[in-house]
C-alpha cells in the first residue's frame, strides 16, 4: 500500500493530476498507520500479521 501510495504521488505530480496525488497521499498515510500497527503488536483486520 506504501509503494502504491508513492507511485501514485510521483504520477500526480509528474502529470499535474491532483485527483491522484490526493489518492496517493491517503495510500500512503494508511499504510504507514498499518505498517506501525503492525511492528508494535496489534492486531489489524483480525490478523496479528500480514501474510
Amino acid at each position: 500500500m506504501i509503494v502504491l501510495g508513492v507511485i501514485l504521488l510521483v504520477v500526480g505530480f509528474l502529470l499535474h493530476l491532483g485527483f491522484l496525488w490526493m489518492i496517493g497521499i491517503v495510500l500512503l498515510v494508511i499504510g504507514a498507520i498499518l505498517w506501525i500497527l503492525g511492528l508494535v503488536g496489534h492486531a489489524v483486520g483480525g490478523r496479528r500479521h500480514y501474510w
